[in-house]
């Protein structure tokens, strides 16, 4: 794959994280939005649904991170309790409910675990590079099972996932081969633990199919750097640094209609059609949920307008 830029010299790695080459994958515009515009869009309210699972996750890692002894179910409740992210829901009485609930599941999570099992990793940072990317990410648990190791994932949503959500997780397939690097051990397997049905979804790569995962982050990571040059050069470019008019107070748009090109509401000069074009919106369902959706005409014409607790189960 040619890595020579400009004058012979060697292409800067793309630095990212699965979640970041995600993103590019389910919409670019978010992706900008995201990672390019600086100050970044206002978001919209914060998602019950995420306050669960990162009041659940928040909850494991402090459980594995207590002495021995302290290792039981009543300890998972009480960190659960203490460490509640009220955010996003109806109301209070919606949101102490749900605490309750995420309480019960990781009380019963834990009660099926070894607590002398100790995990080589919890919330373990890996890192990784080829010859296109450096690739880092923080993996749940994880887990050494005779001579291999195995990364780990907790799920809390609706829907269980199954074989074919590890098989093709790109995320768990780069957190993989990442711990196997910095780990100087074997890492193959990967596993989806669903907290609400307890069910463990598993998959076992093979040293082709991580180096296939691995290539097509690298596939992926050269379109979005090609259009980050881009649009960086272009923000250089403008009189005084001025921001993309997306990423104003009070989230206006440069311009309703398919782009955000042509002169703000306030006169300022806005994106060219050549540089939003490298980053279409991606419209479907799943605007619904987007955090950046007051900023894109496109999601809101498709997809209808949730309640911050509609995605809980």
């Amino acid at each position: 794959m040619e890595q020579l830029g400009f004058e012979g010299m060697p292409r800067r790695l793309y630095a990212c994280t699965p979640s970041r080459l995600n993103s590019w994958l389910d919409c670019r515009r978010r992706y900008r939005f995201t990672y390019l515009d600086r100050p970044a869009p206002q978001k919209g309210p914060p998602w019950a649904h995420n306050s669960v699972g990162a009041s659940v996750h928040n909850a494991l890692a402090g459980w594995w991170r207590q002495p021995y002894e302290r290792r039981t179910p009543m300890t998972a409740a009480t960190l659960l309790t203490s460490g509640w992210i009220g955010e996003g829901f109806r109301d209070q009485e919606q949101s102490l409910a749900w605490r309750d609930r995420a309480r019960e599941m990781v009380s019963g999570y834990v009660a099926a675990l070894d607590p002398a099992d100790e995990p080589v990793g919890v919330e373990r940072t890996v890192a990784t590079r080829t010859s296109v990317i450096a690739v880092s990410g923080r993996i749940d648990r994880l887990d050494r099972r005779g001579d291999e190791l195995v990364v780990v994932d907790y799920k809390t949503g609706r829907r269980a996932p199954g074989a074919d959500d590890a098989r093709s997780s790109l995320a768990l397939a780069v957190y993989a081969a990442a711990a196997s690097r910095v780990m100087h051990r074997t890492c193959r397997k990967v596993e989806l633990h669903h907290l609400p049905t307890g069910s463990v979804a598993e998959w076992e790569h093979d040293d082709e199919s991580l180096q296939r995962h691995l290539r097509r982050a690298e596939e992926i990571a050269l379109e979005a750097s090609e259009a980050d040059e881009a649009y960086r050069a272009w923000a250089a470019s403008r009189p005084g640094g001025s921001r993309p008019a997306a990423s104003r107070p009070g989230g206006r748009s440069a311009a309703p209609g398919p782009g955000t090109s042509g002169p703000d509401v306030d006169g300022a000069p806005s994106m060219p059609p050549e540089i939003d074009a490298l980053f279409p919106p991606n419209p479907g369902p799943i605007c619904s949920w987007c955090d950046f959706r007051r900023h894109c005409p496109q999601g809101q014409q498709i997809a209808p307008d949730r309640n911050s607790w509609d995605g809980l189960a």
